[in-house]
């Protein structure tokens, strides 16, 4: 297990990388460290190929109480005694910053698939809306915090959440700051399944999680490109993309495995990705 951060443990065996949120005595909030940390560990568990899923669980009686106080300290959002055009700029950049450390689950060649106790507030809704898949606890609850300490959420709940649920339950969800409960939040589509308590949860997530795990990784990596593109694209280009994608990616070798293993009653045995080497 690695604790070498502030903000998170992550374990990883047979395939799988668990990621758990890990200051529960502080709601887990996010602090400024969680920013910079999320993205780092999500982008080298994508960069290294070897895990086939990432679960990402918390400890404590919430999940994520959102963004910590401290992240909006050192003048970020008064500014200092600069020009107001270069506060405002640098305001910017630090807003899409923030927006990339949940892109990066997004973005991670495997599904990231999270599990969720108590509360799911604010930012935390930014970061579960960008994973693949989402599961909860029965008293977990759904929070779009921002409206109530009058601000625009901006780190990706309102972009994301309507194309998960109907958008007018998103929009009042937005406008009122209400909680939604893990049940209505089932009923919705925002959450896969609801489980009595937290052990139960992580025991089912890691099953899937192994399921998964268990296929070819590019043909998990090549699914999860072409539905995230599907969600942003019409159809027609959609298709297109996953003729280009074929073309290049599509090679028989797993595929072969995959029937050789059912002929033989075993389990199929594919190869890892490949790791990505970044500034070559």
């Amino acid at each position: 297990m690695n604790t070498g951060y502030t903000c998170f443990e992550l374990e990883e065996a047979d395939g799988v990388a668990h990621l758990q949120l890990s200051r529960p005595d502080q709601l887990n909030t996010m602090i400024p460290e969680f920013w910079s940390e999320l993205p780092e560990i999500i982008d080298q568990l994508s960069d290294q190929g070897r895990a086939r899923v990432i679960v990402i669980s918390s400890t404590g009686r919430h999940f994520c109480a959102g963004m910590d106080l401290s992240v909006f300290g050192g003048g970020t959002l008064t500014g200092d005694d600069s020009e107001v055009g270069r506060q405002r700029a640098n305001l910017r950049l630090n807003v899409l910053h923030l927006q990339r450390s949940f892109t990066a689950l997004e973005e991670a060649r495997m599904p990231v698939l999270v599990a969720m106790q108590g509360g799911v507030v604010g930012g935390a809704i930014d970061m579960v809306t960008a994973a693949d898949c989402r599961y909860a606890t029965a008293d977990a609850w759904f929070c779009i915090q921002e409206i109530n300490i009058a601000m625009t959420a901006d780190v990706g709940t309102l972009q994301r959440l309507p194309k998960l649920i109907p958008e007018g339950v998103a929009r009042e969800l937005a406008y009122t700051g209400r909680r939604m409960p893990a049940q209505r939040a089932a009923e919705l589509g925002l959450v896969n399944e609801v489980f009595v308590d937290q052990h139960t949860m992580l025991s089912a997530v890691h099953e899937i999680a192994a399921e998964i795990a268990s296929k070819s990784p590019l043909a998990i990596h090549g699914t999860k490109e072409m539905i995230n593109y599907t969600r942003d694209h019409s159809v027609a280009d959609s298709l297109k993309y996953i003729a280009a994608w074929q073309t290049g990616m599509f090679q028989p070798g797993d595929m072969v495995e995959a029937f050789q293993a059912q002929a033989e009653k075993r389990d199929a045995n594919f190869d890892d990705l490949l790791e990505v080497e970044r500034g070559l």
